[in-house]
């Protein structure tokens, strides 16, 4: 074989071996260095309407969803505060505000409407709205802005109008309607600073209980359903009637977009599972246990 002919080989030899470098160092960069998938709620609408939220707001929605199921109160109250909520903080609890307002509503501690501390609880402060909406005459038969004006008394009243859609979306959503209509993704970050101490994270251990989830659940979502007696504090499970699986849907719901507050590793229900783990999968399905039908199950990590 001649000298130039062994050159080319050589020659073909390194630029495979280049390449098999390349290709591997591409592979390895699109495996490990990518960005992680962010961490967001996204809800699906009966009409295809989708919105989608980052974990912080759609715990405060849920929360709101949960105060007014813990009140009896039909889902056109859970729309009108969703609206005016993300009019007045984008759904955030606001340390600050308009003079002395404060929190999701943006209530002004000098208007009576509680102290600071009170009405930087998104519980306390979804209640309290929710108070003065009931006084509001044939709320549910008024246009969104004008029931929420009637609460609010805001300098730019007709503000509310624009978000009627989005939060009739989350309220169809959130109150159960729908089934397993929104899914969270969650890397397992901490709370956020504006939620430590308050809601469901106030509530619930840093150690992630079953006492503090039950705890966590009976302050937002009421007393019904009650959970079942356990045998450990990794895991709690609540018995849903079978003719009530909103209400077992509400609370499932709930429970992911406070998971990540509340350690939940896994939410189960109808034949359905989320989990932390596999969050971006949304909600899979599972063999039901013909031993706990109609049993809501979170486990806790």
């Amino acid at each position: 074989m001649t000298a130039r002919g062994t050159g080319r080989r050589r020659a073909w030899a390194v630029v495979i071996g280049v390449g098999v470098v390349l290709a591997l160092v591409s592979y390895l960069a699109v495996r490990f260095l990518r960005p992680a998938t962010p961490d967001e709620c996204t809800a699906h609408g009966p009409h295809g309407t989708t919105v989608t939220l980052d974990p912080d707001q759609a715990s405060h929605a849920a929360t709101i969803a949960a105060v007014a199921h813990a009140r009896g109160l039909p889902e056109r109250a859970v729309t009108i505060a969703l609206a005016t909520a993300i009019q007045e903080s984008k759904l955030r609890n606001l340390t600050y505000g308009d003079r002395d307002s404060l929190g999701l509503f943006q209530q002004r501690p000098s208007q009576g409407w509680g102290s600071p501390a009170q009405i930087s609880d998104p519980v306390y402060t979804s209640g309290r709205f929710f108070d003065a909406l009931v006084k509001v005459p044939d709320y549910r038969g008024l246009p969104v802005t004008v029931a929420a004006q009637q609460v609010q008394h805001s300098g730019y009243p007709q503000a509310y109008a624009q978000h009627e859609d989005v939060a009739a979306t989350l309220a169809d959503v959130l109150t159960g309607r729908e089934g397993p209509a929104l899914s969270c993704t969650v890397s397992g970050a901490n709370p956020t600073p504006s939620d430590a101490g308050s809601g469901a994270a106030g509530t619930a251990s840093e150690a992630g209980d079953g006492g503090g989830v039950a705890a966590a659940v009976r302050r937002e979502f009421g007393g019904t359903p009650a959970a079942l007696p356990t045998t450990g504090g990794n895991s709690v499970s609540y018995p849903i009637p079978t003719d009530q699986p909103s209400t077992g849907w509400s609370l499932a719901l709930w429970l992911v977009c406070h998971a990540t507050e509340l350690h939940a590793t896994s939410v189960t229900f109808d034949g359905r599972r989320w989990s932390s783990t596999a969050s971006d999968r949304g909600w899979t399905h599972t063999t039901p246990d013909p031993g706990r039908t109609g049993t809501l199950a979170v486990a806790l990590g």
